[in-house]
């Protein structure tokens, strides 16, 4: 396998610290912000396999990306082995990306297959934690990427999935893994927490833990980090080989340096403000008008426990250009 950054992060004898996935979030501009802040590997919004197998122009744009980003990982979801074979091999051919003329892709450093999305329509679709029910259509989906691709593949689980008395329906990490164990698989994101649970509740850091027993790449834990003392908590009791923030780097992408200094960082308004217009101004430039819009929902995570912040939030969801933006935070 050519260019396995998750090898050379490995050898690299540090812990590894990464945006995780988060559909509607973790787009370009997002990422550039939380790699100046010491993201290690960024992933991108869970993408269709199915989209990209059949009308992929959309979700090329959606996928847009920069060369500061690397090492970049597309994660994709769905439920096709056909599918997925189909996404990744457009997503490394320049000459076939060219055809749809989305200017602004750039070919990822690793891709990655969602196994743990809770959310109702990807269910339904029997993709994200639907799919990590079945085994056999797993380990093909899993095989199918692999086998037409020389990125780096990795995966991202729930601790467990399936409720009821229906054992055979219920399947946590370690079960997975070990089905998995004789495939190439570089790295694992282990969310703790189960698919019942979705985004609250505590996290099992002991399966996480467990998971080394069978699986020898990079293992990633992952649930509940919103400071660097979570960060420092979760890593002490999996002993992984790093962490996936997500809801943590919500309106503040700093946690990157926070979690690697081991220090908690009183930021002044002034610097806050300053970061969320440079994030404005860079959604802007890659998204237009558009951009803003999406950008509302960010602003309000800037300014949450500030003073003020009630009335600035009220503002910040009608905004509507940067002009705007700059006159609520000046």
């Amino acid at each position: 396998m050519k260019n396995n950054f998750w090898e050379k992060l490995k050898k690299s004898n540090k812990l590894i610290y990464a945006l995780a996935p988060m559909a509607g979030i973790t787009d370009s501009a997002f990422r550039q912000i939380c790699k100046e802040f010491g993201a290690d590997v960024v992933y991108s919004e869970m993408a269709s396999a199915t989209a990209l197998a059949y009308n992929p122009k959309k979700t090329l744009e959606m996928l847009q990306s920069s060369k500061k980003e690397a090492p970049c990982v597309i994660q994709l979801f769905g439920n096709s082995p056909e599918n997925f074979a189909k996404s990744v091999k457009l997503l490394t051919n320049k000459k076939e990306i060219a055809k749809f003329q989305v200017s602004n892709f750039k070919l990822p450093q690793g891709i990655d297959i969602n196994f743990g999305c809770p959310v109702k329509k990807v269910i339904k679709q029997g993709a994200g934690a639907a799919l990590m029910q079945d085994l056999k259509l797993s380990r093909e989906v899993i095989k199918s990427v692999i086998d037409n691709t020389d990125l780096p593949v990795s995966i991202k689980l729930r601790s467990k999935v399936g409720t009821g008395c229906n054992l055979s329906l219920q399947i946590d990490c370690l079960r997975f893994l070990d089905y998995m164990k004789d495939l190439p698989i570089s790295a694992v994101m282990i969310h703790g927490r189960t698919s019942a649970q979705g985004f609250s509740g505590p996290v099992d850091a002991e399966i996480i833990k467990k998971a080394r027993n069978y699986f020898n790449g990079i293992i990633l834990a992952n649930g509940g980090v919103m400071d660097c003392q979570d960060a420092r908590n979760l890593l002490n009791k999996t002993e992984a080989d790093g962490i996936g923030i997500a809801r943590g780097a919500l309106g503040k992408p700093w946690i990157f340096e926070e979690v690697r200094s081991k220090k908690l960082e009183v930021r002044s308004n002034d610097e806050i403000f300053r970061v969320a217009l440079k994030h404005a101004k860079l959604v802007e430039k890659l998204k237009g008008e558009q951009g803003i819009i999406e950008m509302r929902k960010h602003l309000c995570w800037y300014v949450h426990g500030l003073s003020g912040a009630c009335e600035m939030r009220e503002r910040l969801v009608k905004v509507e250009t940067i002009k705007d933006i700059e006159k609520i935070l000046k």
